[in-house]
């Protein structure tokens, strides 16, 4: 086991695990069984239940994920958007309003669109780099603020400190999906938001196995998600919690090294001739480098650019890469290539889209652990190719 001056690389290892160790096993054990001999509990939430979150496996991770973001509990559900839809559906009730940053991901995007609004909840944009406007939007039934560490895809950064400060002083709750970021990058807790959202599927897991989610951050809110994730059942089966624990065991290593790569990537695009913009906040010249160095330890392994020539020459690139897999998702082993415009964002309207940069030439990259070397020359041979 660790203490909380352990630092992050030990806690990926020791932080959370069974002590005394089961039956001395040095990995947690997979307890595939959905139910538990009745103990006594009084309240149906402490039940020993599998689908009440509480098998050892769901546990244990608990342990681990919230040691990793400094926070006081956690909780891991069926996939990301398991984890953002629970959490937004247990603070919030009919009349209830909230704030969201301009530019979301898509499948939260549509949460927001279409079921919300059939609830009685009702939303507005803000700008997340302009803290200046935000109480302009504020209403008396506002609950919460909610943006990403880094945004899907371009890789915006808000700024965190005053999002922080804004949910204090109008008494909002803060909501930060950190998935792009990993704890390795960012912990929310750390810098006072109360709920870390992440589609686990991505860094934490690393490996393109599995689908889950997680929310971390303070124990009562943990609670209130918990006993919501507990009655409409999207929780995270053994099997795949034990997959998300092993896959977490290499997150301090692989996501130091995506940092780099995708860096030395990004510096090769921004000097290419047939790129217009790289959206990447590690860059120097990047509108977001001065927040992002402000607030992260590493820029992540996500990048994103746009094809001058126009969205055939990017199909083409595309089309002519031999490393990289044209699939969406991100935050593997391997690098990944797709045009968000019918990906992440097909759902979201092509004007809406417009608005907020996401062009149909663009191109995102999520780096995955190959040479960089590689890469970089599997790039320059299919723009060669256009």
């Amino acid at each position: 086991m660790t203490d909380d001056k352990s630092r992050i690389e030990t806690k990926i290892i020791h932080a959370g695990e069974a002590s005394p160790r089961i039956m001395n096993s040095l990995i947690m054990p997979i307890f595939q069984t959905s139910t538990f001999e009745y103990e006594g509990d009084a309240a149906y939430h402490d039940i020993k239940y599998t689908r009440l979150n509480n098998n050892p496996n769901h546990l244990s991770i608990h342990r681990k994920l919230a040691a990793l973001e400094n926070a006081d509990a956690a909780l891991v559900a069926g996939s990301g958007m398991a984890a953002i839809s629970t959490a937004l559906l247990a603070l919030l009730s009919t009349g209830d309003h909230l704030l969201v940053q301009e530019g979301i991901y898509g499948g939260t995007h549509g949460f927001l669109t279409h079921d919300l609004p059939r609830l009685g909840i009702t939303f507005d944009w803000i700008n997340p780099r302009d803290p200046s406007s935000w109480k302009e939007k504020l209403k008396p039934t506002t609950k919460i603020i909610y943006v990403e560490t880094m945004s899907n895809p371009l890789l915006e950064v808000p700024d965190l400190e005053a999002v922080v400060n804004f949910a204090k002083e109008h008494e909002l709750s803060s909501l930060i999906d950190n998935t792009f970021a990993s704890p390795i990058n960012f912990r929310p807790s750390e810098w006072g938001f109360d709920l870390s959202l992440h589609s686990c599927t991505k860094y934490l897991n690393g490996h393109s196995d599995l689908i889950a989610g997680a929310v971390i951050g303070k124990e009562k809110l943990v609670k209130i998600v918990t006993q919501k994730l507990n009655h409409l059942g999207g929780c995270l089966d053994p099997h795949a919690t034990f997959l998300l624990q092993r896959g977490m065991k290499t997150l301090a290593l692989r996501v130091g090294y995506q940092n780099e790569s995708a860096l030395k990537l990004a510096k090769f695009l921004a000097s290419h001739p047939q790129v217009s913009k790289v959206h990447y906040p590690g860059l120097e010249k990047s509108s977001e480098h001065s927040r992002a160095k402000k607030f992260l330890t590493g820029f992540g392994g996500v990048l994103s650019f746009q094809v001058k020539a126009g969205v055939k020459a990017a199909q083409s690139l595309i089309s002519n890469l031999k490393i990289p897999a044209h699939a969406p998702s991100l935050g593997g082993i391997e690098t990944l290539v797709t045009r968000p415009a019918v990906s992440t964002h097909g759902a979201v309207p092509a004007e809406e889209r417009a608005r907020s940069g996401i062009k149909d030439e663009l191109v995102r990259v999520s780096v995955g652990l190959e040479n960089t070397d590689d890469l970089i020359e599997d790039f320059q041979s299919a723009f060669e190719k256009i």
